[in-house]
């Protein structure tokens, strides 16, 4: 069995950074890092399968040690199946985060703060309060006609810095 160093030191990077991602809150990069690992386990399965050799047919006259073991290709599409079936499951909460909540970063919920804030884990740089609305295309009711708008950022900047300005005839 030969080892390919070069593919070695690939599976290792796929697999520091697909963890690094996973660490994320955010799902897209959490995604990001499943399809990374699971490519670095595909490399990884092909390299148990080691050298190029005849089929696994039984034929007269030909050693055991020449055949190739079909195991290792058998777990490589298996892991393939199994990766496409996470990525899906995973693009389907990444959609349905977005629709719902128009983010698709991972809050924590109340358990996890009454639990930080009793063992005395709670920082407030990392741990304070985030607005639930974190997107720039906030659709907004155009008051004239009554329908919804989308409101672009520029826009949005301008109105907030304007001073409200009073009708006339309103002290």
């Amino acid at each position: 069995m030969t080892i390919n160093l070069t593919l070695l030191l690939v599976m290792g990077v796929m697999f520091a950074v697909g963890i690094y991602l996973m660490l994320e809150r955010s799902l897209t990069r959490v995604l990001l890092g499943i399809i990374l690992i699971s490519n670095g386990v595909n490399l990884l399965l092909l390299q148990t399968a080691g050298r190029a050799g005849i089929s696994p047919l039984v034929q007269d006259g030909v050693e055991a040690g020449e055949y190739f073991d079909p195991l290792p290709q058998a777990l490589l599409l298996t892991a393939i199946v199994i990766a496409f079936a996470l990525v899906s499951f995973m693009l389907a909460l990444i959609y349905r985060s977005w629709v719902l909540a128009r983010q698709d970063e991972v809050t924590d919920d109340e358990e996890d703060r009454r639990v930080a804030a009793a063992v005395g884990a709670y920082d407030p740089e990392e741990d304070a309060e985030v607005s639930t609305e974190t997107s720039e295309f906030i659709d907004t009711v155009d008051p004239s006609t009554g329908t919804i708008r989308a409101v672009d950022p520029a826009e949005r900047n301008a109105q907030s810095s304007e001073p409200k300005q009073r009708k006339a005839g309103e002290s």
